[in-house]
């Protein structure tokens, strides 16, 4: 590395980091993405997808803020789902199969061509500590590279180890040696460091496997894209295979359990509830005959096959034998082992919620190091501790996500208040607002603030504008209509013909109507565009729910405002438990809407610390 100054150092460019960095410099200041090999940015290093249920609104929101995780997904992606699309618009998730190679290649054209952004190759095995601040880092050669903040990156890498049976080997990934030199100064900060735990399963050789037996999973018809900037998918669709394990294949499992890396007692990190090993799976669902597999291509020019369902740290010739047992994978042969990767994390109750280490200023984490797992946790977190660590070089105040407003805010308000027992996965469910935080609706409630923050530029915005004007006029012009009960019951809306007259968009919002047969009763609507009109009944439909949140929200939001200032002393409060002081201390919440979430706090605890504040709001200014 040269001695040179940047603004901001993100280290690691793999999801987070690739959008810490772009975050950073689509704000206006110098950034210094520091990586091995600048061949694995943007490296798609577990499964070959973007998206789901909760991950998909975290890839929306993303875009929202003109991130580059979304528009980089639909360049790459072979085949797109609309996942719960027999459900409500909250709850439907867009997901993509993608190329692996197309999005790297992707992502590292969108890393090249971003103004302000360096991409330097070395190793960073030190932080360069200056007064107590983290002010650059220092290479593996020795060198310094300056900044005024960092952003630590590291995924799996942190003193990670490769697991696969009872062999084991020091690695970030397959093929890839892990960071220690960074996790050991992370030990001298004293931090709350944790292990975890992953796995990935064997990839197979397409051509070995027989796919004429086996049914096939097609994408969608009309494909539902992740960029509000993308309106067709660019590479060719395929569909992905699906078989299932059997009563042979859980009997081999059974069988080697004892030579299992994670049940052999090699492995102390906890995994994924929620996206288990297929030994997990045998085990805790003992009674269940089979397993579903979605059999993945990884490429369109590639043979291999990731098959989603099977991970696993047996030996290779156990992998070997249940792969075979299942049907269309007789004589599957296996390119690269499953295996399982533990590593160190960070409790992410040690950051702020702007995603900085509280006791190490100027560094600011993002992705698995503090304790997620997923391709879009990591974004997300990328983009948050990007932006901050760029507002902190430009002596700006942070910007915390609420809850109340984005996918990214009820991530960043678990992590820091709850912290983490297993890898944390985003989950619709996790929203209390969902109704509000749809995917659909994303741009309405992000881009005006991302342009604020100078994260969305002119291209992004003026496409936004001109749909946010066009929405109004439409909600306009159908504003002015009103219909009879009877006239919406001849359109075949379920409706009692004797009820009172609705106007349009009341019309709207009944489940079961819909769009064209509103129009169909006032033909001058029929110009608006589908896009136009999807949304306003999208809108439309949650317009009562949304209403009736606002309310919750607005009370949220009032407990939010009270803000608890970093030195607050919670020790002498009478009443206030000493299991209560001890976590108000670990997790030290910003404000009293964040302490409200803590585990364990109590309405009247609450009351407590809310009158501590208002006496010491008093006494300052006298």
């Amino acid at each position: 590395m040269k001695h040179r100054e940047h603004d901001v150092i993100v280290i690691g460019g793999g999801h987070a980091g690739c959008e810490a960095a772009h975050a950073a410099a689509r704000t206006g200041v110098r950034v210094a993405l520091v990586t091995l090999d600048q061949r694995g940015i943007g490296a798609m290093s577990c499964n070959p997808a973007i998206g789901g249920l909760g991950k998909g609104h975290l890839v929306r929101e993303i875009d929202a803020l003109d991130g580059v995780m979304g528009r980089v997904a639909d360049f790459a992606g072979i085949q797109f789902r609309l996942l719960n699309r027999k459900k409500g618009p909250a709850v439907q998730g867009p997901r993509a199969q993608a190329d692996r190679a197309r999005y790297r290649l992707a992502m590292q054209q969108e890393i090249h061509n971003c103004p302000g952004l360096d991409i330097v190759l070395g190793e960073a095995v030190d932080l360069n500590i200056v007064d107590g601040r983290v002010c650059g880092i220092v290479s593996a050669d020795g060198s310094i590279l300056h900044s005024k903040a960092v952003v630590l990156t590291t995924g799996t890498f942190l003193r990670g180890v490769i697991h696969i049976g009872d062999a084991s080997h020091p690695g970030g990934r397959m093929g890839e040696r892990p960071s220690v030199r960074m996790a050991e100064r992370l030990d001298e900060f004293g931090l709350p460091l944790s292990r975890l735990k992953t796995g990935t399963p064997p990839r197979l050789d397409g051509r070995s496997i027989d796919w004429s037996g086996l049914e096939m999973q097609p994408g969608d018809d009309d494909p539902t894209l992740f960029s509000f900037r993308s309106t067709t998918p660019l590479a060719r669709q395929i569909s992905c295979g699906i078989t299932h394990t059997n009563d042979k294949t859980h009997e081999i499992i059974r069988e080697n359990l004892g030579r299992s890396a994670m049940y052999g007692g090699h492995i102390e990190g906890i995994g994924p509830r929620y996206c288990p090993s297929i030994e997990d799976k045998v085990v805790r669902f003992a009674d269940k005959m089979s397993h579903q597999v979605f059999l993945e291509p990884e490429g369109l020019d590639d043979h291999t096959i990731y098959p989603n369902g099977i991970s696993t740290s047996l030996p290779r010739d156990v992998q070997e034998d249940y792969v075979r047992s299942i049907s269309g994978l007789e004589n599957a042969i296996i390119l690269q082992p499953g295996y399982a990767i533990e590593y160190d994390f960070v409790d992410p109750r040690a950051l702020t919620p702007a995603l900085a280490l509280r006791d190490v200023p100027g560094l600011f984490l993002a992705g698995q190091i503090n304790g997620t797992t997923g391709y879009e946790e990591a974004a997300a977190q990328g983009l948050v501790a990007g932006l901050n660590a760029a507002r902190l070089s430009q002596d700006l105040e942070p910007v915390h996500f609420s809850r109340t407003t984005s996918y990214i805010g009820v991530m960043i308000d678990d992590l820091v208040t709850k912290g983490v027992s297993e890898p944390y996965r985003m989950f619709t469910s996790r929203a209390e607002f969902r109704l509000s935080l749809r995917a659909d609706n994303a741009d309405q409630r992000l881009t005006s603030l991302g342009r604020d923050l100078g994260l969305v530029h002119d291209t992004r915005w003026e496409l936004f504008s001109t749909k946010a004007e066009a929405l109004e006029v439409a909600r306009l012009r159908i504003g002015r209509y009103s219909f009879s009960a009877r006239e919406l019951a001849g359109q075949g809306i379920n409706i009692n013909p004797d009820k009172e007259r609705r106007t349009g968009l009341e019309a709207l919002s009944l489940s079961d109507s819909t769009f064209h047969q509103i129009a169909s009763l006032a033909p001058e609507l029929a110009d608006i565009p589908t896009e136009i009109s999807e949304q306003l009944k999208r809108d439309a439909l949650y317009a009562t729910y949304v209403e009736r949140q606002n309310r919750d929200i607005a009370s949220l939001r009032k407990d939010e405002a009270d803000v608890i200032p970093s030195d607050f002393v919670y020790s002498g409060i009478p009443g206030l438990s000493t299991e209560l002081q001890l976590k108000l201390n670990r997790t030290r919440p910003a404000t009293l809407g964040h302490a409200a979430r803590i585990d364990g706090m109590t309405p009247s605890a609450l009351l407590l610390i809310s009158a501590r504040l208002k006496r010491k709001q008093v006494a300052r200014p006298a």
